[in-house]
């Protein structure tokens, strides 16, 4: 216990979250894309982090130094025991070297385990739970901020395993370098060193399988580093396929009767196993070479000690040190290609996430970006032009306000682009061109963060947090308590459900987590936890897309009421399927193509005859055609 809180003292030295990025200007903390984005070179990567623990490095620098120094000495003290043995009365041994005796004593005793424990401590209670985690902070903080587009290109799984690999990756490449890496080199050079000063000859055999070493470090490395980076990858393409395997597994179980997503999942541990059978290939070679070069090293060695014995010019001690020295070193280089290798792989690692982390967000707040104020609740669409970068199609100059206090309806077919419209508005996208305002203040001029604070969002696909039912309801009120927590669910008319909920952890009621993206709870279920959560929010702006697609015809009127009393005094812009559940509002846009082509109360659209008119017959009649099947969507 002593020795536990002894080492807890070093284990603050460096703080985990601490992120550099937003240091230089903490006025920006709550602005979306406001941290400095990491370098998008690896070297510079590795660089940018070192710097952040600059003095636990300089430490591990140090104690990799001594710790080659020690393991030289010890081998050195070998023979300068053997040659005084020669030279010395057994008898007097021990009074005529005490000095010698001593020293090795305390090198091997006492100064090579505060060597090691100071470096233990550097690597184990500074660097590795601190250092390595600051790294995936920051990295997931930068990922967290790319823009929604960025998410939907790529695998949740694929992009927190780069977060994890960057860190561990980035991590391991450091310490090896300076604290296994230089000891070697360290070890080395005292060895050429010492050898040289027994023999000049071995001082030469050194040197020559020193260059050989590196010729292979240059042009053999290469390819394992290019080999390790096509792993780190097809390992990150396999974890995101089974990973989205088992988020959607209730498609997988409906809908995959052919197994073929055992074999799209099977094609990525295939592209894995054979890039590690390639990197293996490679790893193999390297070392057979490094078994062939220390061979013909220790040879060179032992053959110069044998022949300077036989003339006089070696001591048995020189030759007892020489060949310790090299068996050693024997040992060390064949365990630092495997640290180079190890090296080289994670270079390729850190470049393959680099490649990932480092993107500037393509959707950002601007310098000057203020918050939001919401006070009437106007809502304008001004010449909007977007197309998701298609060119065409979806919106063309379309112009809408919604006044403060207005409960607007969007209505039309499928691709109408009525939820691209609620995506603009919460600024998931920029506009192409044109403008959205919200009280005459243009969205793109705020910030992310107040803008979507002032907006509650209902949507038809309601996917949970993997955390508790209170956690899930409070998200955007974490200051909420209980009762504010309890009363939201009662008038989402969750309530009577709550209670009857555990999970296999033994937690019940509003603490039981709710599976990933809510899957535990039916479809009812969850919309009702994110009708709770918006009426929690109480924000001043509401977007309904579905809100109660997923509740039952009774659910829906039970919870019809509140949703009324919550839309009160406040902005509402709904999107239905169902046109029953929108026809009382204030007003209805129909929407074709993008454009506007009917507005106005249900009974004044019902008489024209048009596109909502023959939508509503459809649906009221219990029927819809092929093309006209989803009135929202």
């Amino acid at each position: 216990m002593m020795m536990d809180g002894f080492l807890k003292r070093f284990e603050n030295v460096l703080d985990p979250f601490e992120d550099k990025g937003e240091a230089r200007d903490h006025a920006r903390v709550n602005r979306i894309g406001h941290l400095e984005p990491l370098p998008g070179d690896a070297n510079a990567f590795i660089w940018h982090f070192a710097k952040q623990a600059k003095w636990p490095l300089i430490g591990l620098l140090i104690t990799g130094g001594l710790t080659g120094l020690i393991e030289a000495v010890m081998f050195t003290g070998v023979g300068w025991l053997v040659d005084a043995m020669e030279n010395s009365d057994p008898a007097t041994f021990l009074a005529d070297n005490v000095w010698l005796i001593t020293a090795l004593l305390f090198v091997t005793l006492i100064g090579r385990a505060l060597v090691l424990f100071a470096a233990s401590v550097l690597e184990e209670q500074m660097i590795a739970p601190s250092f390595f985690n600051r790294i995936r902070w920051q990295s997931y903080r930068r990922i967290i901020e790319q823009s929604y587009t960025f998410f939907q290109n790529d695998f949740a799984g694929r992009l927190a395993q780069k977060v994890q690999q960057a860190g561990q990756a980035t991590g391991d490449f450091v310490t090896t370098i300076l604290q296994t890496f230089w000891s070697f080199i360290t070890f080395v050079v005292l060895t050429i060193s010492i050898l040289g000063a027994i023999d000049w000859r071995m001082s030469v055999v050194l040197a020559v399988w020193s260059l050989g070493y590196v010729w292979m470090i240059r042009n053999l490395l290469p390819q394992i580093r290019t080999l390790g980076r096509e792993r780190a990858n097809a390992n990150s393409v396999w974890t995101g396929r089974v990973v989205d395997s088992f988020t959607n597994i209730l498609s997988v179980k409906l809908f995959d009767s052919t197994r073929a997503e055992d074999a799209f999942v099977k094609e990525g541990f295939s592209r894995y196993v054979e890039a590690v059978r390639r990197l293996c290939r490679a790893l193999t070679t390297i070392r057979t070479a490094i078994a062939v070069l220390n061979g013909l090293m220790m040879t060179g060695i032992g053959w110069v000690a044998i022949v300077g014995w036989q003339s006089g010019s070696v001591s048995s001690g020189g030759v007892a040190a020489a060949l310790g020295l090299v068996l050693r070193l024997n040992q060390m280089s064949g365990w630092m290609m495997f640290n180079i290798n190890g090296l080289v792989r994670n270079y390729g690692t850190i470049q393959d996430a680099v490649a990932t982390i480092s993107p500037v967000p393509t959707l950002t707040d601007r310098p000057d970006a203020r918050p939001l104020e919401v006070v009437r609740g106007e809502v304008a669409f001004r010449d909007v032009t977007f197309h998701y970068g298609k060119g065409g199609g979806i919106i063309d100059n379309f112009s809408l306000t919604i006044r403060p206090g207005e409960k607007v309806g969007l209505v039309g077919r499928s691709g109408a682009g009525k939820t691209t419209l609620v995506n603009l508005l919460l600024r998931l996208y920029d506009v192409e061109k044109g403008s959205i305002t919200i009280d005459g203040q243009n969205i793109a001029d705020v910030t992310q963060a107040s803008l979507r604070g002032a907006i509650g969002v209902v949507t038809q696909d309601t996917a949970l947090l993997h955390r508790s039912i209170r956690e899930n309801i409070a998200y955007g009120r974490s200051d909420a308590d209980d009762d504010l927590i309890f009363d939201a669910a009662r008038r989402a008319n969750a309530s009577g459900f709550i209670p009857g909920l555990r999970d296999p952890k033994g937690n019940s009621g509003y603490a039981a987590t709710v599976g990933e993206r809510g899957i535990k709870l039916s479809g009812g279920q969850r919309q009702r936890i994110a009708i709770a959560r918006v009426l929690l929010k109480d924000a001043p702006i509401l977007l309904l897309d579905e809100a109660t697609s997923a509740l039952d015809s009774e659910v829906e009127a039970a919870i019809q009421e509140n949703l009324n009393v919550m839309m009160e005094g406040k902005t509402v812009i709904a999107i239905a399927h169902r046109l029953s559940t929108i026809a009382s509002l204030d007003r209805l846009i129909v929407l074709d193509e993008g454009r506007i082509v009917e507005e106005g109360r249900h009974d004044e659209l019902i008489r024209r005859g048009g596109l909502y008119a023959q939508l509503w017959e459809r649906q009221s009649g219990g029927f819809l055609g092929d093309g006209e099947r989803n009135a929202a969507e």
